[in-house]
């Protein structure tokens, strides 16, 4: 593994498992061994990535500094300050994939701009997991992250949804907060068509993992999943009538 100053994009879990090794690649370890610092969303997070691997110090010595989506512009210069003085710097998302459904595509444009080199890793995403999962198509697809907060906006965005899927034949993706997972279903049953194909995927990876894709008509008649406090991702298909 190279010792070359860089921005190292690694993969996180989807959820707590015992042996990290089952989803990241062997890569993932040996690069960890090389890391001067690591660029996280929160210090408990970060230091309990750190404490997953061998370090080539001891990782309570090994510094975190934090980029999450409070984090001001003005601060990426100071984050990357180390990797152009010669330092090889970890950025890690809490799950999943840095850039994807994340803030760290700041960091790596910025990054870019200074000539830094930036290496990805390979691992677990959510958002694909459950595209391969749905049975929906994978051709083309359009991800929207987290839906507004306001009922009226949200079930306009989720209406628009149907209809451009219908018109393009493409799979449509959102997400929510874990707390307003089952209005978000609620409001995605009410608010589609009938002949939509409308998919939640929750806890991927782990033991509870759920997958439920079916029409809104068969949603409509069934008894709704429990998905409070639980990571989801939600997918839409509308095939023309």
């Amino acid at each position: 593994m190279s010792q070359k100053p860089a921005l190292l994009l690694l993969p996180n879990l989807l959820g707590e498992h015992r042996h990290v090794d089952i989803f990241l690649p062997q890569s993932v370890a040996k690069a960890m061994q090389t890391i001067d610092g690591l660029i996280a969303e929160s210090a408990s997070e970060g230091r309990r990535y750190l404490d997953r691997f061998e370090t080539k110090k001891p990782s309570l010595e090994i510094p975190i500094a934090l980029f999450n989506e409070h984090t001001p512009d003005d601060h990426i210069d100071f984050l990357l300050e180390p990797i152009t003085k010669g330092e090889r710097w970890g950025l890690v998302s809490d799950a999943g994939l840095p850039c994807i459904a994340d803030p760290g595509s700041k960091l790596v444009q910025s990054a870019r701009q200074k000539g830094i080199t930036i290496q990805a890793f390979v691992g677990p995403s959510a958002i694909m997991l459950a595209l391969m999962l749905s049975g929906f198509p994978g051709q083309k697809f359009y991800f929207h992250g987290y839906l507004n907060r306001e009922s009226k906006a949200r079930d306009v965005h989720l209406k628009s949804m149907a209809q451009n899927s219908e018109r393009e034949q493409s799979t449509q993706i959102f997400m929510e907060a874990p707390y307003r997972n089952q209005h978000s279903l609620q409001a995605a049953i009410e608010n589609l068509p009938d002949h939509a194909w409308f998919c939640v995927a929750w806890d991927l990876t782990l033991p509870t993992q759920g997958v439920v894709s079916q029409t809104i008509a068969s949603w409509k008649k069934c008894t709704l999943p429990n998905l409070d406090k639980k990571p989801a991702i939600f997918l839409v298909y509308c095939p023309q009538e």
